[in-house]
């Protein structure tokens, strides 16, 4: 039995009082196990260690389906473990199974739940930065997904992901298979870009090289192209505009006005409203 504060039994006594009531301040996760499950006894104190570390983030009511039967039915439990999340008075998500714990950080992050210290400190939850490498976050992002089928929003985080860990591919694919409703999303547009980005880069040299290509020959405009394409996938936003824009100066016919196409896709992946509409007018004066 955890001695955690943060952590508690829960029966259909006092479960009204004990989860519902106070999920409407505090997110409660509800663990459904059993003595008797192997994965209970790996998933339990994964969570109770969460619980702590998280300092009331979030608290965790622990379920005995053997001791509460009645509990268990009523949520209609037919798997040991099961986990449900409890937010306003209403259950809003879960998974069934024990998942590692990378995967139940990223289920927490999904749902704004972060350590009390981080709440203090006002950091959003879409900015904080898992202690996860890459392929930890796709398959974290793959395995939430598959866990909500009926959550199809969540494809657009497994993309980003995917395409932070270098699938374009994979990205692709997700990417023409979303819903009507999620490929106008800004996300979707955004995936998009930088997955158009990363195709121009196919088998492209590395910046230095592409520098001394255009030292060599400064109307080497695809090289030009390469280098701008470098340099907003590697966050330096204005030499890449840069970039698009002196292609645009010196030959609106290369490529089908490539310098052109290349600033329209950029702006939607840049956050800076100012560099968009500098950079905009003088897109502009050159076209009028």
């Amino acid at each position: 039995m955890s001695t955690s504060p943060y952590v508690f039994d829960a029966g259909v006594e006092g479960f009204e009082t004990t989860v519902l009531m106070k999920s409407q301040e505090t997110p409660v996760l509800v663990d459904f196990w059993a003595t008797w499950c192997g994965p209970c006894k790996t998933l339990g104190p994964i969570l109770e260690k969460l619980a702590d570390e998280f300092n009331g983030g979030f608290l965790l009511a622990k379920v005995d389906v053997d001791k509460e039967q009645q509990l268990a039915g009523y949520f209609q439990i037919r798997s040991v473990p099961t986990v449900m999340l409890v937010k306003g008075g209403q259950i809003v998500d879960g998974f069934p199974g024990a998942l590692p714990e990378g995967q139940l950080r990223q289920f927490l992050a999904h749902h704004g739940i972060v350590p009390m210290e981080a709440v203090a400190t006002e950091i959003e939850p879409e900015t904080i930065e898992l202690s996860l490498s890459p392929e930890e976050q796709v398959e974290a992002a793959r395995s939430l997904m598959l866990s909500s089928p009926d959550k199809p929003e969540l494809r657009l985080d497994l993309i980003a992901t995917l395409l932070q860990a270098g699938h374009a591919r994979e990205a692709e694919i997700e990417l023409d298979g979303l819903p009507a409703n999620l490929a106008t999303d800004d996300r979707a547009k955004r995936a998009r870009a930088q997955l158009d980005f990363a195709k121009a880069l196919h088998g492209a040299p590395g910046e230095s090289e592409l520098a001394i290509e255009l030292t060599a020959n400064p109307n080497n405009h695809r090289a030009r192209h390469q280098l701008g394409v470098r340099r907003l996938l590697a966050g330096d936003q204005e030499a890449a505009l840069e970039c698009f824009l002196a292609i645009m100066r010196a030959d609106r016919k290369f490529d089908d006005d490539l310098g052109r196409k290349s600033l329209i896709t950029a702006f939607a992946l840049i956050d800076d409203p100012d560099l968009v509409s500098r950079t905009r007018k003088q897109m502009a004066a050159m076209i009028f």
